[in-house]
């Protein structure tokens, strides 16, 4: 089961390395987006960023035959985009926990703070929404694990994306 899907377009960096790994108790980070996993200069550097921890580099086929291969395994899995959650949550998997960590600004997008380190564009809040439903109305956001969760939903909603 993926017991924690984090939502951060920075993939790794020290919060998720130090931070996150060890509160979820996972014995890897799975960085997941296609385009991440087939690039060969990304999928030598994010290893380094972990700080010595184990990272995976995959597509989301390569995330999912992961999670089918080792269901019994707390699973750690950073989507870069909202769509990366979503095209995973689509095919039914079971996800105990999603949290919208981190989502710097795209340069010549539309994009909204929402939070101080959460950047969206009114796609993005239609693909949170669409995420938020299928986890039965809830998506939160957090930044660390010591760090209060706050209701993503409605920090959506107070930006006027949503």
């Amino acid at each position: 089961m993926i017991t924690h899907l984090r939502i951060d377009n920075r993939l790794i960096h020290g919060q998720v390395a130090v931070g996150w790994l060890k509160y979820i108790s996972a014995k890897a980070i799975i960085v997941c987006n296609d385009k991440v996993a087939n690039d060969p200069i990304q999928k030598m550097a994010l290893p380094m960023a972990a700080r010595g921890s184990n990272v995976l580099v995959f597509t989301i086929a390569e995330t999912l035959k992961y999670e089918k291969e080792h269901q019994d395994e707390n699973i750690f899995v950073i989507a870069k985009f909202p769509q990366d959650a979503l095209d995973i949550m689509k095919t039914g998997v079971k996800i105990k926990e999603i949290n919208v960590g981190n989502a710097a600004p795209i340069a010549g997008t539309k994009y909204v703070m929402v939070t101080k380190s959460i950047a969206a564009t009114k796609e993005d809040a239609q693909l949170y929404k669409q995420i938020a439903e299928m986890n039965g109305g809830k998506l939160t956001s957090q930044i660390m694990p010591h760090n209060e969760t706050s209701d993503f939903m409605s920090a959506l909603r107070k930006s006027k994306l949503l």
